[in-house]
């Protein structure tokens, strides 16, 4: 399922990163990679703030679509 439709206060494990290489990089340098829990804080208007290794990171839904939990 991806990210983009996790209801906020639930945690998960994040499972893939799709998208093209340069997304990916993008992505796992903010902290997403495999293997990470992750909670949703936040959901307004599409794009998701996320919290992640103690960090929040805010995210677009293109992004969000993109990561499967």
């Amino acid at each position: 399922m991806p990210l983009s439709m996790v209801k906020a206060g639930e945690e998960n494990t994040i499972k893939k990163i799709g998208g093209k290489e340069e997304t990916r990089k993008f992505l796992e340098n903010l902290g997403f990679v495999t293997g990470s829990a992750i909670t949703v804080i936040s959901e307004i208007g599409g794009n998701v703030i996320v919290n992640i290794k103690d960090s929040r990171v805010a995210i677009n839904k293109d992004m969000a679509n993109k990561i499967m939990v």
